[in-house]
């Protein structure tokens, strides 16, 4: 059975007047200036060009670097910032007060991560939204997807009422604006999502009171439109999008992205990277880009070789997680289906999430390891490398009880460190989503998994070991950062393509969370600059 996207406009709370956003990424709007500032490193961060504002008219900017590039002393790095507006990072905005202690240091960022309508730049990257929302901080000064979830766990518990509905009609508009909900509110974002957890978004505004989960059934529908795009269509072994079509019948999903370019934002580093690979560069792009969709940019998990970026094969797996939060929207859309005595639709979805499920213990479960691994659908092969991913089946209860009983073993023996829960079992690759750094949504996850089955006291353990972590590095550099080493030290998480970031969004939400849940931890008692052992 066929269904249509929803059209139009909900009518959720009344939508501030949005400029209509010009959708020209910078790569297309400038051309081979644009290739000339990222291929020369005018900045060390090639984020820091494509979110630049322009002083004039982008047109204008582009014929004027035409006119005057062959000149004699032409200084392109000049240029650029004579021509353009460069975003600085506060960093000040970041210094703790020593007197609070860690859940006050992560309230007082609420208004420094915040940003506003007003604020955006005209002929810039950023895509207009018409209501406040919080940025994770440092070099991403816009809203991400996924992340803003992990956030809204922290304003939830901070009983943020205004941020949560300002956030929940943000999304709601970009769906019903661009019929997905990008990566982030940028340009160069736009041919991509993230891990779709608009579904869980909506659990949490219901339950805060912003508004019923009924609400958002319209935007609901229009997002797994978008996910499920031509999968109907598709014969056994064809592939389209994010939907392949398995030999069996079943349909499960990938990471995708609509462009097979470089990235704007990291357009030196896919070139380099594709440059070492033997395949053509623009299948070693998409696979860049479908890792960044993934969320997971980059690791191991996607990569033929762990130790190679270029082995990327984003496109050929399909992961455990993306196929269990599609899960989750299902049944969803199948509940408040029913609740608008919508019944033919309820069953249309009730059928779904139940054929998805089949199909992820078919493909992803392991009997013999007791663990859900991904899938190689080109191969026809499971991967054999156990990833937090593995209990993303507990976080959205589709695993079995004798599934999540095997799934916390193998969590213990494998995957639970000093600081939480490992990313992969991949070491020093070079990529920040593997060993030894760890990431606030993937303790959350867990936890909140292992509790669906009943496992609170290794949940309980998680979230210590987490916050020890957290409030150890808290009380060495008086500050939240993006990821973390999963053991007590003073060094900093590194790999990936930029510098660690501080702020930091989703680190602040999940932890905030779990100190309210834990008030007798020690981490509600740290402070900044006054170092402790909280491992024990």
């Amino acid at each position: 059975m066929k269904f249509d996207a929803p059209l139009g406009m909900n009518s959720y709370h009344k939508i501030n007047q949005v400029s209509q956003a010009d959708t020209l990424t910078p790569a297309d709007r400038y051309q081979e200036l644009f290739v000339d500032v990222q291929m020369g490193c005018v900045f060390d961060d090639g984020k820091t060009f494509v979110d630049c504002a322009p002083r004039q008219e982008p047109e204008k900017i582009v014929e004027l670097y035409r006119n005057t590039r062959n000149d004699a002393g032409f200084d392109l790095k000049a240029f650029v910032l004579e021509q353009f507006v460069v975003a600085e990072v506060p960093t000040s905005a970041f210094v703790s007060d020593s007197n609070r202690p860690l859940a006050a240091h992560i309230e007082s960022l609420w208004p420094v991560l915040t940003r506003h309508p007003q604020e955006h730049p005209p002929c810039s990257s950023i895509l207009p939204l018409p209501y406040d929302y919080i940025v994770p901080g440092g070099r991403f000064s816009e809203l991400y997807y996924w992340d803003s979830y992990f956030t809204m766990l922290g304003l939830y518990s901070a009983n943020r009422t205004h941020l949560l509905a300002s956030m929940a009609d943000n999304f709601a508009y970009l769906i019903d604006t661009y019929g997905h909900i990008p990566n982030g509110n940028r340009t160069y974002y736009l041919s991509r999502s993230q891990p779709p957890v608009f579904s869980l978004m909506v659990d949490l505004f219901e339950k805060n009171g912003v508004k019923q989960a009924i609400d958002y059934l319209p935007q609901l529908r229009k997002e797994y439109c978008f996910w499920m795009a031509g999968g109907d269509d598709l014969r056994p072994g064809e592939d389209y999008r994010r939907c392949v079509r398995m030999s069996d019948g079943a349909l499960l999903n990938r990471y995708w992205d609509d462009r097979d370019t470089p990235r704007d934002e990291s357009y030196r580093q896919d070139v380099l990277t594709a440059q070492q690979s033997n395949r053509p560069v623009h299948d070693v792009y998409r696979d860049l880009r479908a890792g960044a969709e993934s969320g997971w940019d980059f690791s191991s998990r996607w990569q033929l070789d762990p130790y190679d970026l270029s082995s990327i094969c984003t496109t050929n797996i399909l992961p455990i997680d993306l196929n269990c939060l599609l899960f989750k929207l299902e049944q969803q859309i199948a509940m408040l289906a029913q609740l608008k005595e919508d019944f033919i639709l309820a069953e249309e979805f009730s059928q779904r999430a139940l054929r998805r499920q089949e199909a992820m213990n078919t493909y992803f479960w392991n009997e013999r390891e007791g663990a859900f691994f991904d899938f190689h659908w080109r191969d026809n092969v499971q991967r054999s490398n156990l990833t937090a991913a593995t209990l993303t089946p507990l976080f959205v209860k589709s695993a079995s009880r004798e599934q999540a009983e095997r799934v916390k073993h193998i969590t213990v023996h494998r995957l639970l460190v000093e600081g939480g829960i490992s990313t992969t079992e991949f070491n020093k690759t070079g990529q920040q989503w593997d060993r030894p750094n760890g990431w606030a949504p993937l303790q959350w996850m867990a936890i909140a998994g292992l509790r669906n089955y009943g496992y609170g006291e290794l949940a309980a353990d998680i979230s210590k070991r987490w916050l020890s972590i957290v409030s150890g590095l808290y009380e060495c550099d008086s500050k939240l950062v993006e990821k973390y080493i999963l053991r007590p030290t003073e060094e900093h998480a590194c790999g990936g393509e930029y510098p660690l970031q501080d702020g930091f969004g989703w680190t602040n939400g999940v932890t905030y969370q779990l100190l309210k849940e834990d008030p007798h931890h020690p981490a509600n008692y740290c402070r900044a600059g006054n170092r402790h052992d909280f491992s024990q």
